[in-house]
């Protein structure tokens, strides 16, 4: 057996996998933890840890995640937490099964089914998944352990605090909520650094018990809330003012006890030292709610950069996608592909590639109907999806990225090089003539064909649109006159707080036909490039709070009745 391979599920025991799911960012899942989860019949976690592992799970499994319990604490007379199950099958009158979770994970087991038991940071350091491995070995299900980044070494990296240094200064970690009176007294007396897991709540009490213990009040800490996450949130205090700060910003009892933070305690994490290396939460677009409206396909991409900078990217389809009235242009267009009626196919859209390829999918076509014809996309994204169909384009505008800077690069036709001059578009029933007058221009007969219509999208929820028009998101970033359109006709405009980004002067004149004011335009009309735009513009925002010794906010964050700036920043 390779070491990546999945041990074989037995036939009555089944397979548990204790897995580590890390701190909260699903990005810090280890590649052993994808595969095991990949081939999980049975998902067991707690709630939060569910949302970070089911985007890696196969369709259809099943879940169990925890009974929500103000008190978050475990089922009495038992050492583990109460779990309710969720799949349909598991369930009787809609009402959750719930059992003890070591109980639960082997019924899960039996019958040879694939478990993952998934646990915050690392199962070694789990409070209850030890006494769940204990009872699958004593009922005989085969278990494996796939180990996690632990929250206690995690969060500190994100929040900027190295936890050693040259001198390899001792490091404790220390879990107050169970600590004794011994273990304070240790750290207490110890000059190296001091991680504490606690709850925001308890965060004044761990300081007072470290005090007590001979830490000087003048000790730099640092509190971090929802680490790893685009929630997260540090404070930097003293031993002594801890409690004084969070006061001040204004951090208040919570009605579950407290959420969970990693406090770091010494001279590492003190504030000057952390302003260098706070890298996450100094990301240009940190917790910024950005909405993308666009349909799910083309929003991928997008929202994946929108990450990379720090963003939570909400998606919103403005656009929906729907066959031709009339499918038999279409159907036509792609018989004469077979049969060698043209000589090009331009692509100006991933949906125009996907309304190809589905239609060549029902004739029983593939790849190599293209074989001899010449190929042409609009856009990274386009060329994207035809390799991913298996065709290589032969022309990709070497300018800007559209209709017009195809027609730049598009060759004349030449009737001694070019056997036939018949050209095949396919493209949405409202797309522009732009294309098909520069080609004909260029002496090429078109066939500008209908492959697919785009119709207004439903309305998002309502939560979704009071957000909207509420100013609950951050950003919208408009990539087409179509999405200004039909996102104010569905959901209302957006708040004047929310930053408005649009990917070119058409869009932009749309925008403001509507009453928005633009604050960042991308250079060139790419989504790649107006996100990027984007995070540029906030990071001169950061840039000039910080100058201005002001804290650093998000445009949602302004306060009640602030009015944007009435000009426009190309970017």
């Amino acid at each position: 057996m390779s070491p990546t391979t999945l041990p074989a599920a037995g036939p009555e025991h089944g397979h548990v996998t204790f897995l580590g799911a890390g701190p909260g960012d699903p990005g810090l899942l280890t590649l052993r933890a994808v595969e095991a989860l990949a081939h999980a019949d049975v998902l067991v976690a707690e709630h939060e840890v569910l949302d970070v592992v089911r985007t890696h799970a196969r369709h259809g499994v099943a879940e169990v995640h925890t009974d929500p319990d103000p008190s978050g604490g475990p089922v009495p007379g038992t050492g583990t937490p109460q779990l309710a199950v969720v799949d349909s099958a598991s369930t009787t009158a809609g009402v959750p099964a719930v059992r003890d979770a070591a109980h639960l994970v082997m019924e899960a087991a039996r019958g040879g089914r694939r478990v993952v038991r998934a646990v915050t940071g690392d199962p070694g350091l789990d409070t209850y998944a030890a006494e769940e491995m204990l009872a699958c070995a004593a009922a005989g299900v085969p278990f494996e352990v796939v180990p996690g980044i632990a929250s206690a070494v995690g969060v500190p990296a994100y929040a900027g605090v190295p936890l050693r240094d040259a001198e390899g200064a001792d490091v404790r970690f220390v879990d107050a909520r169970t600590a004794s009176d011994r273990c304070w007294t240790e750290v207490g007396v110890s000059d190296g650094t001091v991680v504490v897991s606690t709850t925001l709540d308890s965060v004044a009490a761990a300081a007072g018990e470290l005090v007590s213990a001979g830490r000087k009040p003048d000790t730099p800490m640092t509190v971090t809330v929802a680490g790893t996450t685009t929630r997260q949130r540090t404070w930097s205090a003293t031993l002594g003012t801890i409690a004084q700060t969070l006061k001040q910003a204004k951090v208040l009892p919570s009605p579950d006890g407290g959420r969970p933070v990693i406090a770091v305690v010494g001279e590492r994490s003190a504030p000057a030292q952390r302003d260098q290396l706070s890298w996450f939460e100094s990301k240009p677009l940190f917790g910024w709610k950005v909405l993308v409206p666009r349909t799910k396909e083309q929003a991928a991409s997008l929202s994946d950069q929108l990450r990379s900078y720090g963003a939570v990217p909400h998606e919103v389809p403005t656009i929906a996608v729907e066959p031709p009235r009339t499918p038999q242009q279409m159907e036509r267009a792609v018989k004469g592909l077979v049969t060698g009626r043209y000589e090009w196919i331009a692509f100006t859209s991933v949906n125009a590639v996907k309304a190809v390829r589905e239609k060549f999918e029902e004739y029983g076509l593939d790849a190599r109907a293209f074989a001899g014809i010449k190929v042409a996309a609009v856009g990274e994204q386009t060329a994207k999806a035809l390799v991913a169909f298996g065709v290589k384009p032969d022309l990709v505008p070497s300018g800007e990225q559209s209709a017009a800077g195809l027609l730049e690069d598009w060759p004349p036709y030449d009737p001694v090089f070019d056997p036939i001059d018949r050209v095949f578009l396919p493209r949405a029933d409202i797309a522009t003539e732009t294309l098909v007058a520069g080609l004909i221009e260029l002496g090429w007969e078109v066939d500008d064909v209908t492959a697919y219509r785009t119709v207004r999208a439903s309305p998002p929820p309502a939560s979704t649109r009071e957000a909207i028009k509420g100013g609950g998101f951050d950003a919208v970033l408009f990539t087409s006159s179509s999405t200004v359109r039909n996102l104010v006709g569905i959901a209302g405009k957006p708040h004047n707080v929310t930053v408005i980004a649009c990917i070119g002067p058409a869009t932009a004149k749309t925008a403001e036909e509507h009453g928005l004011r633009v604050d960042v335009m991308a250079p060139e009309p790419s989504v790649l490039k107006l996100a990027e735009a984007l995070a540029d513009f906030g990071l001169r925002r950061r840039a000039a709070a910080l100058e201005a010794g002001d804290p650093v906010t998000r445009p949602s964050e302004r306060r009640p009745g602030s009015r944007r700036r009435r000009s426009t920043t190309t970017s």
